[in-house]
């Protein structure tokens, strides 16, 4: 028994010691940081220095703001347009990816090249592509065919859907091959089955790959909805939460809370707002995967 005992404490002394950088990592990445930052939230500060207690006052000033319900309202609606143009860019081209049997390599390098280049940059590269003067190069298409230039991130109308655009031409690659790996472990005996049955290619989509793939296209459209409905680089570096306020998110006006208005518990309030939204999301997620299995 004491040998047992010595054997099984010195295997649990070996892989505790092989995962102790992980467990720092995590306690002072991710554990200490929410914690701090939902005690921040109940605090009164000056500057980052905490001076007392103040209850649900910065709640209250975060949600009383009269920019509020604009900014709840631009968040949902980066996170309506980015799955309305995003969220089914990587399955159609994990499809083709799936689908193709010429260049096959040769697609896939390209579909995830965007994905390697630095989100500044890209986010730059767009910016200058949608530049509103003539200088720009999509106006300088546009004046090729004869239309007239375009304002662009200028348009307090469209400018949340043109923020999605390179976001989505950003992002897509890395899912897309989430995708194409789900789809290439599907029996290739089910398609030509399906094929002899005289299943056309949109139905062997929907009859064969489609179940494969449901149970991941959930969880990316979950982790889709957390990473756009925290949205702060992309508008941040595009528009600055302009015109008028009309790309600002709940997460650039943490941003500005924090290191331009020097007010760090208003930014810690409203991100534990945004946390007990997410929250709901992912309790949702849970709710549907549940489902989703039971009915497979």
């Amino acid at each position: 028994m004491k040998d047992n005992f010595k054997s099984n404490a010195k295997k649990s002394i070996s892989g505790w010691l092989l995962i102790f950088p992980a467990i720092i990592c995590v306690y002072f990445m991710i554990v200490r940081p929410q914690v701090l930052g939902i005690a921040y939230s109940f605090a009164k500060m000056k500057g980052f220095r905490i001076t007392g207690f103040a209850g649900l006052d910065n709640f209250v000033r975060v949600v009383k703001d009269s920019l509020f319900p604009k900014l709840l309202l631009n968040t949902f609606s980066y996170t309506f347009w980015s799955i309305i143009i995003g969220y089914f860019v990587p399955i159609l081209l994990a499809i083709v990816l799936n689908e193709m049997v010429h260049f096959r390599n040769g697609f896939r390098i390209m579909t995830y090249f965007p994905a390697a280049l630095p989100g500044v940059a890209v986010m730059m590269l767009w910016y200058f592509l949608y530049y509103p003067d003539a200088s720009g190069l999509f106006n300088m298409i546009l004046v090729k065919l004869g239309f007239k230039s375009y304002i662009w991130l200028q348009d307090p109308k469209w400018v949340i859907p043109w923020i999605v655009v390179p976001m989505t031409w950003h992002g897509a690659g890395a899912t897309v091959l989430y995708y194409f790996a789900a789809l290439q472990s599907v029996n290739r005996e089910l398609y030509e089955a399906a094929m002899m049955d005289g299943a056309g290619f949109i139905r062997r989509i929907r009859v064969v790959a489609f179940p494969h793939i449901a149970a991941i296209s959930l969880l990316f459209l979950v982790k889709q909805i957390i990473g756009v409905f925290s949205i702060m680089e992309q508008p941040l570096q595009m528009t600055d939460g302009g015109p008028n306020n009309a790309s600002m998110s709940l997460g650039l006006q943490t941003y500005k809370y924090a290191f331009v208005q020097n007010k760090p518990q208003l930014a810690m309030a409203l991100s534990v707002i945004m946390f007990l939204i997410l929250c709901i999301a992912t309790i949702f997620y849970f709710k549907m995967e549940k489902k989703l299995s039971d009915n497979m």
